[in-house]
């Protein structure tokens, strides 16, 4: 008998060895189960639950774009869907044209009202969306677009050439116009953003907004359309969300005909009786190792790859609402300890945007964050004592996080006992309905990743999930307000040299330490794994995780 190898299938931290009898061939025809640590809310994975929520971690071959993010986080032109290229114009002006031989799962063609619609939610422009950012898309001034053309023109704002523009409109950042203009009933979604009729967009923005829900069972195919090379089939908790071909699908077909997703909010215990997961790419410790088991070790990517850090993101309201209450909380973190014991050898990250993958951030690394590089109990007690008149007795500070999470628990339990030496009372207020919107109202501090993320996080430029210091943004979720922030985001989003971005990354660090907005704590742990009978997987480190490529996946 022979057996896979010991990583070839993860369930949380405890890994299955699946024997393979003797002579018995490979279905290539099997279904692949994909386990992720994306909660499978909605099928919209630009608005700000489905950013949060990581559904584009399932959905990136699905919501096809003019590019993907490739396996290092680099953006990678998508041809099959279209074309794009640099078209003159006094400011940076940028064409897109979609292949002659696209086509909706449902026989619609994409045109350039996707594109409009897409900006308008994201722009920030048009009130009644809820994007999870608006980075990029705020830099266009106005797209040219003919209702129903396969070519549309984005003209950007002078000065404010965005750095990462090819990233836009890229995968999962389009849903389909022709649904949500069908949903508002309106002919085509151009006209009224073009006329800015408020009723008429009050109504796209539903539609996008909370359109796309996932709901149990069926889906319904007239709704939750593909432009990639799988279609959503269904969603259950039992048996995740199913993947098939797209029948429709213009370019070459998905090697494997079925992909189930499964994320936090399905069921994997009856999965894991049943064989397993052929895929895994998930942060360490969602799912605790059976009672009485001795816990596996993780297969942990590399620490210095990561495009995510774990950040404590600190509410600038409520109990906290004061510096000197941030700054006490800040005081008594023991993040020493916690990249120490929770990091799988990632040293402490002191930076908020640039993350350890990245060039730039070696030389400034080790030049913030040592005022809070250990606790200290003694100034955390005086700043507790120092809060506003009106707040009498013991600082109280609620820390959340999306469970259940074993090692983040346990995070929150070494903070609380650190933190209780300086009279301050931290609470677990984990669990597996934490959304990002509770920040400020049902906890004070949100545990999560880069670019506000409860699962797979980052991309090789960081110029979006720097808006999470941008005020008014709606990545920034603790609302922090800091005009040297907020100017040098601004900045950094279309600074191309090496040299000015690293001066300008220094100006926002400082400023976000001063006011202590996060506390970044350490690369991100994630185990990203797969069956040797597969071939085609390649680990993806971006916010699309190892799902990237996954109509290359095929069983050998």
């Amino acid at each position: 008998m022979r057996h896979r190898r010991a990583l070839a299938l993860i369930v949380g931290t405890v890994i299955l060895v699946a024997p393979l009898a003797a002579g018995c061939g490979t279905d290539k025809n099997a279904p692949v189960h994909y386990r992720t640590d994306a909660r499978l809310s909605t099928y919209n994975p630009a608005s700000i639950t489905g950013s949060a929520d990581g559904v584009l971690m399932a959905l990136t071959r699905v919501l096809g774009g003019f590019s993907v993010l490739g396996p290092q986080g680099q953006v990678i032109s998508d041809r099959d869907v279209g074309d794009v290229e640099l078209a003159p114009g006094p400011t940076l002006t940028v064409r897109y044209t979609f292949s002659p031989d696209a086509v909706y799962s449902d026989g619609a063609k994409p045109a350039c009202d996707d594109l409009v619609l897409a900006w308008a939610a994201q722009s920030g422009k048009f009130r009644g969306f809820t994007p999870a950012t608006t980075a990029g898309y705020r830099d266009i001034e106005r797209i040219d677009c003919e209702p129903g053309s396969s070519t549309a023109i984005a003209r950007f704002h002078k000065g404010r050439s965005y750095r990462d523009w090819r990233g836009l409109f890229g995968a999962g950042s389009m849903m389909p116009a022709h649904i949500v203009a069908r949903d508002a009933g309106v002919p085509n979604v151009v006209e009224p953003i073009r006329k800015r009729n408020q009723a008429a967009i009050a109504a796209l923005a539903k539609s996008w907004n909370t359109g796309f829900d996932l709901p149990n069972g069926q889906l319904d195919p007239a709704r939750f359309v593909s432009s990639g090379p799988y279609r959503a089939e269904s969603f259950d908790a039992e048996n995740g969300l199913r993947l098939v071909r797209n029948e429709k699908w213009w370019g070459e077909p998905a090697r494997v005909p079925t992909v189930f997703v499964f994320g936090r909010n399905t069921e994997t215990s009856a999965r894991a009786a049943a064989g397993g997961f052929d895929v895994v790419d998930a942060t360490v410790g969602i799912e605790a190792a059976p009672e009485g088991a001795e816990p596996a070790k993780p297969q942990v990517s590399p620490a210095n790859a990561s495009l995510s850090t774990e950040q404590l993101v600190l509410a600038q309201r409520g109990v906290l609402g004061s510096s000197p209450a941030r700054q006490a909380f800040g005081a008594c973190v023991p993040r020493d300890e916690l990249a120490r014991s929770f990091g799988y050898g990632s040293q402490p990250w002191n930076l908020h945007v640039l993350t350890p993958a990245n060039d730039l951030a070696d030389p400034i690394n080790g030049q913030f964050g040592l005022r809070y590089a250990r606790p200290d109990i003694a100034r955390a007690r005086e700043l507790a004592g120092q809060r506003p008149q009106g707040r009498p007795g013991q600082l109280r500070v609620r820390v959340g996080y999306l469970g259940p999470d074993q090692r983040r628990q346990q995070m929150v339990a070494a903070i609380t006992a650190s933190c209780r030496r300086a009279g301050i009372d931290v609470v677990d207020a984990g669990g597996p309905d934490i959304a990002v919107a509770g920040l400020g109202s049902r906890f004070d501090v949100l545990l999560l990743n880069t670019g506000a993320s409860f699962a797979a996080a980052g991309a090789a430029d960081v110029a979006r999930d720097a808006f999470a210091l941008f005020g008014g943004d709606p990545l920034n979720i603790g609302d922090f307000r800091d005009r040297a922030a907020t100017d040098s985001v601004a900045k950094l989003s279309v600074t191309t040299v090496a040299g000015d971005q690293l001066a300008v990354s220094r100006t926002m660090e400082t400023a976000t330490w001063r006011e202590l907005a996060a506390i970044p704590l350490f690369a991100t742990p994630r185990e990203q794994t797969w069956s040797d009978k597969l071939s085609g997987v390649i680990a993806g480190r971006a916010r699309n995780g190892t799902g990237w490529n996954m109509d290359r996946w095929s069983r050998s």
